[in-house]
């Protein structure tokens, strides 16, 4: 859930961060699948080039879009209505599916919001922090920029205790759960990167007022060697990371969960700010969900884009992944989705044009 220990990525000083918490906080696990601290999404034999977006669909477009342009500043992109559309009834698996999209630009990814009119009745409620599913995706902010407190003032509920985020282990990252005005949870996340060892970023980014983005695609399962020898055989690389938390009242602060205990693996979706993060919880304990989520219903999902979907989609097939439809061109991009081994909803994604400026390499800074 919440990265108390994540490391974005190389570049980030974030991994300063975690050198010096590893020692606390990091054991030895009996696991099937292998630990490379040097794995990246780049490492993939595969035709993977990263998390292009962050879905929500939700019940009430207007109001969720208001919010989060408050609580972000990010640009609307695109946003239409899509009704009358055999490619999008394919792509959802419904026949006459209508709703309405729209698309925010964070600088290193999309946010796409999603009103289906089927969903316009359908009863809204909070994701608990133990999950099972994709609970929360994570808006990272530096410290002097708080995220937090954007967030705050644009009307979400804190979830975590106490008068602001919580300051987990003393070394320059702070956290804090909240859900917006539908109940989805948000992670926000603030660096203090004085304390960090300096901002190895270009510092006009932050200046030109691009001071919050967003950082991970997190998955809560009942379990984490399953779910990661998974996405390990799909996406083609190892995992990272792996830690045990245990006996940290912060963490506690943090989930508002009285003696909190969790499981964690990291992947790293890009050489900066991108990650996938898997937790189990064992106290309070993660339940098992059974079937496949709609890709339609209300909550997250997360795109990966490709740059070939035909061949994606055959050799996922081939290694049991379960495909709503066969890739379909809808728009100026291919795409289709899937439920993983958990019932959570992906996507995969190939930009029609290569150059387009919504591609990951044109999104990732």
């Amino acid at each position: 859930m919440f990265n108390p220990i994540s490391i974005r990525s190389k570049p980030f000083s974030v991994c300063l961060f975690f050198s010096i918490v590893s020692s606390v906080l990091f054991a030895t696990h009996s696991i099937a699948y292998e630990i490379d601290p040097n794995a990246t999404i780049n490492d993939s034999p595969a035709s993977l080039l990263g998390v292009n977006h962050i879905g929500l669909s939700v019940r009430n477009l207007d109001a969720s879009l208001d919010f989060y342009q408050r609580a972000t500043g990010f640009k609307v992109v695109r946003r239409e209505v899509v009704r009358n559309n055999s490619a999008a009834d394919k792509l959802y698996g419904y026949e006459g599916v209508e709703y309405e999209v729209a698309v925010l630009e964070a600088p290193n990814m999309l946010f796409e919001l999603r009103e289906f009119r089927h969903n316009r009745d359908q009863p809204i409620s909070k994701m608990p922090v133990q999950g099972p599913g994709m609970t929360h995706t994570c808006f990272q902010s530096p410290a002097h920029l708080s995220g937090y407190d954007k967030f705050k003032r644009a009307g979400a509920e804190i979830l975590s205790r106490g008068n602001g985020p919580v300051d987990l282990l003393g070394a320059g990252v702070t956290y804090a759960y909240a859900y917006d005005p539908e109940g989805n949870m948000v992670e926000l996340e603030q660096l203090d990167f004085d304390r960090l060892g300096g901002d190895p970023r270009n510092p006009e980014w932050i200046e030109e007022g691009r001071d919050l983005w967003m950082t991970q695609v997190a998955l809560v399962t009942h379990d984490i060697e399953r779910l990661t020898n998974y996405y390990s055989e799909i996406m083609g690389f190892n995992p990272y990371r792996a830690a045990d938390i245990e006996d940290r009242v912060t963490f506690d602060d943090a989930t508002d969960v009285d003696d909190v205990s969790l499981k964690v693996v990291f992947f790293r979706m890009a050489q900066r700010s991108k990650s996938m993060e898997f937790w189990e919880y064992v106290n309070p304990e993660t339940p098992q969900f059974t079937g496949n989520r709609d890709s339609t219903a209300l909550g997250y999902s997360y795109s990966i884009e490709v740059s070939d979907i035909q061949a994606e989609y055959a050799r996922m097939s081939d290694l049991g992944v379960e495909f709503v439809s066969e890739p379909v061109l809808l728009g100026d991009s291919w795409q289709v989705h899937a439920n993983d081994i958990d019932g959570n909803v992906f996507a995969l994604r190939q930009w029609v044009d290569p150059s387009s400026p919504w591609s990951v390499p044109n999104l990732e800074l």
